[in-house]
């Protein structure tokens, strides 16, 4: 990994060249894993299964390339600079489009930008994916601090607000006056963050994973009560969405109180897989959508597959992140669903396979400047790695107004 001398200021450009002494050391660790026993239950109610994580070990340690992810990253325009302090790396492609919307992407945990990978050139040239001229972006890219190729924070105070700040300035740095932004997971919360911080140039924000529960709604859903008497059919399922996620989140509260304690991750290749494996979805933990994907070799349509689930997880060892990436659990102490009081202009995409479903009465009354709202068809909760060709067709309707 390599980036020119720097300033303060300085955008400079970066490429990925990782040693290949780590790779050889990577498929040997794998090899030794010290594997623990079977698990005693028939299903995934105790974790990741043994059989699903000595497959993928096996491809790992064997058959998995790093290099053809390094060379798509390396065919991309990517860069670093420094933001109050820390190094942050991004990916910035311009469309060949002359009047391209300028759009910053969040990715979220236990993601990366290879989350985003398949929906640039979606985004970027739409005449090549079914879209015309005026549906065209230039695509910012960054990776949060702590995770992939950028810096580690040392000190304490890299939540979603301050990411926001950051981003914010990012694209003043690259001269983009006028723009937009999209997050879904963790980068859902700092695009709200950016609509309540409202920095100028802002023109709305897009998000796949809408923070728009009502108060009362969300503290009954926290205790596990039953739903509040007055919600409607649609709401009522989304309530029982939300029990149904809180009671899945024992990773997310384990590295939001202990994240240091978390070393088998940054020591052991397959201990760090499992631990990014076992996040959950609307159909299960492990996460529906990737244990699908670990079974897909490739895809036409774009779907997830085993060597991109490899690629992230390799790029969060070969970057010794897992640690790093753990602690924004630590660092953020707000709601994870609750409505946040944006009032800028803002776009929801519901994906069915999200940890709940937004009803549109529960969006509009979050975002009261909603100019967009739609449920997808099909697609999760890494919408852009799950379904990348709808995502990119819903990016292109959320901010056709604000064009």
């Amino acid at each position: 990994m390599s980036s020119t001398g720097k300033t303060a200021t300085e955008l400079r450009p970066f490429h990925v060249e990782i040693p290949e002494e780590r790779l050889v050391d990577l498929r040997r660790r794998v090899a030794a894993t010290q594997w623990p026993e079977r698990e005693t239950v028939a299903d995934q109610s105790q974790g990741v299964p043994l059989g699903m994580m000595r497959d993928l070990a096996g491809y790992w340690a064997t058959e998995y390339d790093w290099r053809r992810c390094e060379a798509k990253l390396n065919a991309l325009q990517q860069f670093m600079t420094e933001i109050d302090g820390l190094d942050i790396h991004f990916i910035h492609v311009r469309s060949e489009h002359e009047d391209a919307l300028p759009l910053v992407v969040n990715h979220g945990w236990p993601g990366s930008i290879i989350e985003q990978l398949k929906i640039i050139d979606r985004l970027t040239n739409p005449t090549a994916h079914g879209g015309s001229a005026a549906d065209a972006f230039h695509v910012v890219i960054p990776s949060m601090p702590g995770y992939g190729f950028s810096g580690k924070p040392t000190g304490t105070g890299w939540g979603p607000e301050r990411m926001a700040r950051a981003w914010a300035e990012l694209m003043t740095r690259l001269g983009h006056q006028r723009y937009v932004a999209q997050g879904g997971d963790w980068g859902a919360f700092v695009v709200d963050q950016m609509g309540l911080q409202a920095p100028t140039g802002l023109l709305a924000i897009h998000t796949n994973m809408p923070a728009a529960v009502p108060a009362d709604v969300n503290d009954a859903a926290q205790a596990g009560e039953p739903p509040p008497s007055e919600l409607s059919g649609e709401e009522r399922r989304a309530y029982q969405q939300l029990i149904r996620t809180f009671g899945q989140v024992e990773y997310a509260r384990y590295m939001a109180a202990r994240p240091q304690t978390l070393y088998g991750i940054a020591d052991s290749p397959v201990g760090l897989a499992a631990w990014l494996l076992d996040h959950n979805d609307a159909d299960g933990q492990p996460a529906a959508a990737i244990v699908a994907a670990l079974e897909r070799t490739s895809s036409a349509t774009g779907e997830l597959t085993r060597d991109e689930v490899l690629d992230n997880i390799t790029l969060y060892w070969l970057t010794n992140t897992g640690v790093s990436a753990s602690r924004l659990y630590w660092e953020y102490r707000g709601g994870f669903f609750n409505a946040k009081g944006v009032s800028i202009p803002v776009a929801v995409s519901v994906f069915p396979g999200e940890q709940y479903r937004a009803p549109r009465s529960w969006a509009e009354r979050a975002y009261p400047n909603l100019i967009y709202f739609n449920e997808v068809e099909k697609g999760g909760h890494f919408a852009a790695w799950e379904q990348p060709e709808l995502f990119s067709q819903e990016i292109r309707a959320a901010f056709t107004s604000v064009r």
